[in-house]
């Protein structure tokens, strides 16, 4: 029997990956401002922005076996720079649209039979790195809210965060905009490349599986090593 997997923002990067690797076996609905690569695909499209609307309005199906929250940005600067209402827009992205879309859905999680739900999180919450303290504080939101969500509703739900590294989609495309770039980026991680976008959702569609059946309240790192490896 065909899962309903809700992916929030999810029509370019990482969450049309997923869509891809998922759209047979399952229905796939993704809501999001737009449609991006999502034309070429059968996969369900709803307009939606995390920011501004409700998702309990949308046509959603009665029962939701998998949520997917995409949203997120990569706003790198010195803290001297960042104003207090960058934190806060971060964290309205990152984490606040997040709990707004888990409340707005939870009845649907419950009609499951037991739900899996994927966040994303960053490399630079367990590895400080310069530059991040925005992104970093919004995710690491994000990493506790899950742990916790996991702890409440077992075993309801399964709640389970992804970490990568640097991974090369649209979000990241200033980061990787010449060769020289790539090059000193990919250099940074123990297994010498950045991340694909394939490379995160094939772990995030493994959790949304049966497969994972007995994996909740974990943070995953996919991030070529740089999280435990130190091989220079």
């Amino acid at each position: 029997m065909k899962k309903n997997i809700l992916l929030i923002g999810g029509s370019t990067g990482i969450g049309y990956q997923i869509a891809e690797l998922l759209n047979e076996n399952n229905n796939i609905i993704i809501a999001s401002r737009n449609k991006g690569e999502l034309d070429n695909t059968k996969v369900k499209h709803l307009e939606f922005d995390v920011l501004k609307d409700d998702i309990s309005e949308l046509d959603l199906p009665e029962t939701i076996d998998g949520l997917v929250y995409c949203p997120g940005s990569i706003d790198l600067k010195p803290f001297k720079m960042i104003k207090p209402e960058s934190f806060e827009k971060e964290m309205n992205l990152n984490f606040f649209g997040l709990v707004r879309s888990v409340k707005g859905v939870l009845d649907k999680l419950k009609n499951s039979e037991q739900a899996s739900l994927v966040f994303f999180s960053t490399v630079a919450v367990k590895v400080g790195m310069p530059f991040h303290t925005n992104v970093a504080a919004a995710k690491g939101a994000i990493e506790g809210f899950a742990k916790s969500l996991a702890a409440e509703y077992a075993p309801s739900f399964r709640v389970n965060v992804i970490a990568p590294s640097l991974t090369d989609t649209p979000l990241s495309e200033k980061l990787l905009s010449s060769e020289e770039k790539r090059e000193k980026m990919s250099k940074r991680h123990p297994l010498k490349r950045v991340g694909k976008a394939k490379d995160i959702a094939n772990l995030a569609a493994f959790l949304l599986s049966e497969n994972s059946s007995w994996i909740t309240g974990q943070v995953l790192g996919v991030d070529g090593g740089l999280s435990t490896i130190n091989s220079n």
